[in-house]
């Protein structure tokens, strides 16, 4: 009897076992096999919806300001589910209809998986994944950004919609290149605070700018990142978290701070997140002159400022800046802090308030800043696709427009560094065996760079160059560090060849976020391969180099043997494709260096903790960047050739300008003024003049050409040796011109800072470079 009732338990409970099991295989199917999610909802407040009673709160009746909602919605707010909304993990308030929000998101070149905001499926499995920022910068076409951006924002908005991503996006990346390096100098516009700052500008416009033209609404929320002086990762043993950077006033202001002001007051900005490192002794996150003082005092910022990820926690146990966990959450907030990119504020932040280190109402300005960009994204309307984005899904992801710019993006950006007559660029037609031959060869997520997502689809440089032409490939090394490199095998397909392009360079297991380099030579023995390599080869040899930073390549650059070198950055998902656009002619390169290629004599030499930009003659330190750099250049910044010769001629620019000066001041009377102050709005308005030039293509292709305006003012302040004050792009047919015409206000672009942070605009003679053109003119009161 006892054997007979167990069978009946048995087969009672196997009908309930087998729905139960079903329920965990369909929840283990959805949430653990990612690529096989269908469908999600969007995540949104005041879903008015499916709970009226949301209807009679304040902070969801779109119809008032932003300030009133939001002043509703924080009163109505426990202090314990405040704390549990200053994290990127946002809890919510479920009593009030506000469900979690995972803030961090990440778009440093399309919409990126880093982080736990986004999520590609089965519904969207990738996004358009353009170049790394580096080669973007190389276009220096602000238009290009500003497109980008958009595109990628859209995309963004579409993954929103069906619940994959979210508003906020913690990107672009606007540190100065400093060091060559520097491991994540790929994201970043590269060495100049110009064109940083006009990258800056156009991305964050594009990613935040709506179509309707509603200025106090945001598309997606962008954020500049890392303020400030954060350029060391990992470097010999020393480490971002603990690293204080020591800079003088002057380099802060005329350097490390400028793309970050640009951000805030023309890019208008939602937010700014502070960095690892500490600065003359201070965290960042815990600077109340950084925060308070400047980004939300001087620059007014209308948005959130949010730590980089886990930096409160560095702050007190790593770096042991403060003693208690509580007094890090007070110094942060006291300084200015609104989000933390972590816990840590979650954890200590409630009882910070009742040891009254730190007051209820600096939490409330914290919240406040935090909801207010969620309400200018429209997250406190109810369901986003009822809002003016709501179309948006699927189908505007990876559309094949999108997926051209991204081929569009890398081919402007390519920069030809060599081109010996006769070698690119190369004829189909008269290439019957092309061979291939390097570790970067196959490459399709190295391409991509980091901070990446995944992409519609790839285009390696092998595929995109057999598209062509008949091609025999050998990767040379089994991979980017290429500690044994197999030259016999590659010797042999070269010598055959009528052409042969080498693809080599680095990856993220070289040069990326947390990981600096030591030399700036190519890794292992890839030099060997390339020379041995090019002593056999009967035709045109192409140097292609896939990497974020630069090298000493001299070796190439002289050698008879290697015809050609392209530096190529980290492409995109369209790379190959556009590598083989460019050596097949089928588009004329335009690209320039966005950074100085130093020999590796300076890395062996140069401490990269020395924050320093300006050279110091009793030391031998040589300064940084092209601005003060002092020494032997393997490729100087803005350099980069074409298939096209184009010619400058100067049309128009003054010989004097005069500063007006009121009666009275101190330097009319005294002729020792080196320089005047460049902050006097009387004295600064429409103070400026006119720069006109032609420019003809010589040759026989059609091409673009970016114009550089540079200028080099009177030696006085320790100024730049030359500094840039504008580029503009233009394409011209063969034999054509074209008339570029630059607009120079005397104290914006001729300022420089002083010793103590002043802008000051020089006395004396300053000269116009354009090319080999040359200018002279002077400042004179």
């Amino acid at each position: 009897m006892a054997s007979q009732n167990a069978k009946q338990s048995v087969s009672s409970v196997l009908p309930c076992f087998r729905i139960v099991f079903s329920c965990f295989f369909l929840i283990h199917f959805l949430f653990f096999n990612d690529k096989l999610v269908f469908a999600q909802t969007p995540v949104y407040a005041c879903d008015v919806a499916n709970n009226p009673g949301l209807a009679n709160y304040t902070f969801c009746d779109s119809s008032l300001d932003v300030k009133t909602r939001v002043d509703d919605l924080v009163k109505r707010m426990t202090l314990q589910e405040k704390v549990g909304n200053l994290v990127d993990g946002a809890a919510g308030v479920s009593r009030l209809g506000i469900p979690k929000y995972e803030w961090w998101s990440e778009a440093l070149h399309g919409v990126s998986s880093t982080g736990p905001g986004v999520h590609f499926s089965s519904l969207i499995p990738g996004a358009t994944s353009f170049p790394q920022v580096l080669l973007t910068a190389a276009t220096f076409n602000e238009s290009l950004f500003e497109i980008i951006g958009k595109v990628v924002s859209t995309e963004a908005r579409a993954m929103y919609n069906v619940g994959l991503a979210g508003l906020t996006y913690w990107s672009p990346n606007v540190n100065i290149f400093r060091d060559p390096r520097w491991g994540r100098g790929q994201e970043t516009p590269g060495e100049d605070p110009m064109l940083t700052s006009k990258y800056a500008v156009a991305y964050v416009t594009g990613l935040q700018q709506r179509d309707d033209g509603d200025k106090d609404r945001l598309k997606v929320a962008s954020c500049c990142k890392h303020y400030t002086a954060y350029d060391v990762d990992n470097w010999k043993g020393i480490q971002r978290y603990t690293f204080n950077a020591l800079v003088t006033q002057q380099d802060m202001d005329d350097t490390f701070q400028p793309p970050f002001k640009s951000c805030v007051l023309d890019g208008n900005v939602a937010s700014v997140m502070c960095s690892y490192n500490q600065v003359n002794g201070k965290p960042t996150c815990g600077d109340p002159d950084l925060l308070a003082g400047i980004i939300r005092g001087e620059w007014n910022l209308n948005g959130y400022i949010v730590t980089d990820c886990d930096s409160l926690d560095v702050m007190f146990n790593n770096q042991h800046y403060t003693n208690t966990p509580e007094e890090t959450v007070a110094l942060s907030l006291n300084s200015g802090l609104d989000l933390n990119c972590g816990t840590f504020l979650a954890k200590y932040g409630e009882s910070a308030v009742n040891k009254g280190l730190v007051n209820e109402s600096v939490i409330d300005r914290a919240l406040s800043n935090n909801y207010a960009t969620l309400m200018r994204l429209g997250f406190f309307d109810g369901d986003p696709r009822k809002q003016f984005y709501g179309n948006l899904g699927p189908k505007d992801v990876c559309t094949p427009e999108n997926q051209e710019l991204a081929r569009e993006a890398a081919r402007q950006g390519i920069v030809l560094l060599k081109n010996t007559p006769g070698s690119l660029p190369l004829s189909p037609s008269a290439i019957k065996s092309l061979a291939v031959i390097g570790p970067n060869a196959q490459a399709t997520h190295t391409m991509l760079g980091n901070y990446e997502g995944t992409p519609c689809k790839y285009v390696s440089p092998l595929q995109g160059l057999s598209a062509s032409v008949s091609t025999v490939f050998q990767a040379g090394c089994s991979d980017v560090s290429c500690g044994t490199a197999q030259v016999d095998e590659a010797k042999k397909i070269a010598a055959a060849a009528d052409a042969v392009v080498l693809v080599m360079g680095s990856d993220q297991s070289i040069e990326t976020e947390g990981r600096d380099r030591v030399d700036i030579t190519l890794p292992g023995q890839q030099a060997l391969l390339i020379s041995e390599v090019a002593n056999v080869s009967k035709g045109p040899v192409i140097l292609v180099i896939m990497s974020g930073g630069g090298w000493d390549v001299q070796f190439a650059k002289d050698s008879p043997k290697i015809t050609s070198i392209l530096w190529v950055g980290f492409p995109g998902e369209a790379g190959g494709a556009a590598i083989a656009d460019v050596i097949f002619g089928l588009y004329n390169p335009s690209g320039r260096l966005p950074m100085t290629w130093y020999p590796q004599s300076y890395v062996e030499k140069v401490n990269m903790t020395d924050m320093h930009m300006r050279p110091d003659p009793a030391t031998g330190y040589p300064g940084r960047t092209y601005r003060f750099y002092k020494g032997v250049t393997v490729y100087e910044f803005g350099y980069g050739l074409s298939y096209s010769t184009f010619q400058h001629s100067l049309v128009q620019a003054p010989k004097v300008v005069s500063v007006p000066l009121e009666e009275g001041h101190v330097c009319r009377s005294s002729m020792k003024c080196k320089s005047i102050d460049a902050v006097d709005e009387h004295m600064c308005k429409n103070l400026g003049f006119n720069v006109h030039l032609r420019v003809k293509n010589m040759g026989k292709i059609s091409g673009s050409h970016t114009v550089f305006l540079f200028s080099s003012p009177p030696s006085v302040h320790n100024a730049p040796q030359k500094h840039l004050l504008g580029f503009q792009k233009l394409h011209l047919t063969p034999q054509t011109e074209g008339l570029v015409k630059f607009n120079v206000d005397v104290c914006k672009h001729l300022s420089l800072v002083d010793e103590l942070g002043n802008k000051k605009v020089a006395i004396g003679d300053h000269v116009l470079h354009v090319g080999d053109l040359k200018h002279s003119f002077t400042v004179r009161i």
